[in-house]
């Protein structure tokens, strides 16, 4: 990585990125930018790059906490501040690393100098650095759920709080959230999503000549980073300037009850929930208009801010697609539109970006203009685009059908105890959760057991000289606690697409419930995979993956046909988890066979099916058949097939949520006889 940052303004194409990210720099208060997108599109580039174009922060000297001369935070750790002179410094970007820790997120507080002498010294934390700047989590989708409730909590109150067993401190956090991601890794949980006030899809573009102006541009910075920002110097500075100018301007801006009207049977139109989305748009249009260099809201400001405020605030499950229907927004512009109130000249004179002020452009390009798409490292070129669903042939093919309308499912979990990652299906030990006891700290003390550590200082209190009231506490009486939560688990999905299984309505219905598998599987954090068998072999149609929609993607698209090679979908399932076992080994698999449960073709196809379920029952390894059997006559092999696997075998109509009360019970009473 070099030290001089790729320029904002060299970034190719990229638009709607690039004004994302300027509004927010006119007016923090949009709330920060959400950019999805494959890799190797200038993600990461341009927000880094940002943060070079933000004007300096007057701070008061020496407060590690970047309070404001002009207000500072009366209860600063390091205050009370002073009235007094004032510094500056550069606007910070800070980077949240996906792995990191509580403590490094929030700050860490001494305890055991909290506990004996009463002091709160305190190391500050991301949160403390990012105030008043940039806080960007790049693949912010795979970000632990404690520390996106962290995000969530100063984001909503602009200040952290770290608590220590009754010891407290609180600091002023106001940043700008920025976050990167790649949806076919995982979605976002729907909290932190809202929270984003904008958000951009960004791809690599497909035309040639656009690509070879993103490689000659990259090349350009890698060879010569000091020279190629010269190059570029002039139009960064230009830009600071706007922003500056635009922020300038941005309290005089006028946003007239027309364009409220607007906004609001927008955010009604496409049935967004609550009210933030109108706040955002609001906030929007209205940098749009400081942007342009105006002092009053035009409708096309307010349709920029839709296409950009909107997109993510609709989706109602993981499997919708975000975007807009522009038709529709126009129509609703149209029909709340006031041009004789709040525009009594409908075309008028060019401003800085062009016709009627152009909100919606970010700077011109600049000396080697092109028109590609994104500065990124060619090395990171456009995401590999994933293979098509499984279509072996053979004879009675059936094309694909669609699944039935999903519904909620009882829990599935793993039995036992884990360690896994944090997540919200089966027990486990976790940093988060219910107290469960105490055991000495390994390392760095997170989470204290005030009474294990209480229990363990008071024998020596005499021998220690306490004369005081106050507790004498060393090191060696500090007690961890252990805690009991709830973790992430690999939820393996073996599904028979075999002729057997090839009715329409009843493969309908196998889709359905797969797919309201693969909900739940969202909700709760988990990792999915999907193997299919069907003719005379089995294939992974999705290796493990924490993007759930590319899963039902791939189930939508499943067609049916030819025998049943049940043995080549447990073994090649089988596969799977051994080579997740190395990647992952702390994350433990459920895997879910949907079948009817008979096995065809080759040699002994029962036989063979039955060895292959056997070794899952010898590794222990969570299961359970979900009976896909129809007909007034039922042959129960889906039974004999859980009984080979050690796992539970439930029929479709027990899988809803109301009618399988007892089976979470059944699947953790047979792993508890199987360990026995």
């Amino acid at each position: 990585m070099t030290s001089t940052p790729f320029p904002f303004t060299a970034v190719v194409g990229q638009d709607d990125l690039r004004l994302a990210l300027l509004l927010n720099a006119v007016s923090p208060a949009v709330g920060g930018v959400l950019v999805r997108g494959e890799k190797g599109t200038a993600k990461s580039t341009a927000v880094r790059a940002l943060s070079a174009l933000l004007p300096p922060v007057a701070v008061v000297p020496g407060c590690r906490f970047s309070c404001s001369p002009g207000s500072p935070d009366p209860g600063c750790p390091d205050g009370p501040h002073e009235p007094g002179t004032a510094t500056e410094r550069p606007s910070r970007m800070v980077e949240l690393p996906v792995g990191a820790s509580e403590d490094r997120l929030v700050g860490a507080l001494d305890i055991e100098r909290a506990l004996a002498e009463g002091v709160k010294a305190f190391e500050p934390g991301l949160l403390a650095d990012a105030h008043r700047g940039i806080l960007y989590v790049d693949e912010v989708n795979l970000l632990h759920d404690h520390l996106v409730d962290l995000l969530l909590d100063a984001a909503a109150m602009g200040a952290s709080y770290v608590e220590r067993e009754g010891v407290s401190v609180r600091h002023a956090s106001k940043f700008l959230l920025v976050g990167t991601m790649n949806p076919e890794e995982g979605e976002l949980r729907p909290q932190l999503l809202d929270r984003f006030g904008l958000t951009v899809e960004v791809a690599a573009s497909r035309e040639p000549d656009q690509r070879v102006e993103v490689v000659r541009r990259r090349l350009a910075h890698d060879d010569d980073p000091a020279g190629f920002a010269a190059r570029w110097a002039d139009e960064e500075a230009a830009v600071r300037a706007r922003i500056v100018a635009a922020r300038e301007l941005l309290p005089s801006v006028v946003l007239g009850d027309a364009a409220l009207r607007q906004i609001a049977a927008t955010c009604a139109a496409f049935e967004v929930d609550g009210m933030r989305a109108d706040i955002v748009m609001a906030r929007t249009a209205t940098a749009l208009a400081a942007w342009a260099g105006r002092t009053d809201v035009l409708a096309e400001d307010v349709r920029q801010a839709a296409l950009l405020a909107l997109p993510h605030r609709r989706r109602r499950n993981p499997f919708d697609a975000p975007g807009l229907d522009e038709d529709k927004l126009d129509e609703t512009l149209d029909e709340f539109g006031d041009r004789g109130d709040d525009d009594p000249d409908p075309d008028p004179d060019p401003g800085p970006d062009g016709p009627g002020g152009g909100g919606g452009r970010p700077p011109e390009q600049g000396p080697e203009d092109g028109a590609g798409d994104a500065g990124a490292p060619p090395e990171d070129g456009p995401g590999e685009q994933p293979p098509s669903a499984p279509a072996a042939g053979g004879a009675g093919e059936r094309s694909a059908v669609r699944a039935a309308e999903p519904f909620r499912t009882k829990v599935l979990s793993v039995p036992g105890l884990g360690e896994g990652t944090a997540g919200r299906r089966s027990r486990a030990r976790t940093e988060h959760g219910r107290t469960t006891g105490a055991r000495r700290p390994r390392g760095a003390l997170t989470k204290l057991h005030l009474a294990a550590t209480v229990q363990a200082a008071a024998p020596h209190q005499r021998e220690r000289g306490r004369t005081g009231r106050g507790l004498v506490v060393r090191r060696d009486d500090l007690r961890q606690a252990t805690r009991e939560g709830r973790e992430g688990n690999l939820v393996l999905f073996v599904v028979d697409a075999s002729g057997s299984m090839a009715a329409r309505q009843r493969m309908s219905a196998v889709k359905g419930a797969v797919l309201s598998l693969l909900l739940d599987a969202y909700q709760r954090r988990d990792k999915v995979g999907l193997v299919t068998f069907r003719g005379s072999a089995a294939e992974v149609a999705l290796p493990p993956t924490s993007s759930v929609d590319a899963a039902a993607v791939r189930l939508e698209s499943l067609p049916t046909g030819g025998r049943t090679p049940l043995a080549a979908g447990l073994l090649r399932a089988h596969e799977v988890l051994r080579v997740e076992r190395l990647r992952d080994p702390a994350r433990r698999a459920l895997v879910v066979v949907v079948t009817d449960g008979r096995a065809t073709g080759g040699v002994e196809p029962v036989a063979q099916a039955g060895r292959a379920a056997r070794l899952f029952a010898a590794e222990g390894t969570a299961s359970v058949v979900v009976d896909c059997e129809s007909g007034p006559i039922r042959l129960g092999l889906a039974g004999q097939l859980a009984g080979e696997l050690g796992g539970t075998a439930v029929t479709l109509d027990e899988l809803r949520a109301d009618s399988i009360a007892g089976l979470v019970k059944d699947v953790r009473e047979t792993g508890s006889r199987r360990a026995a």
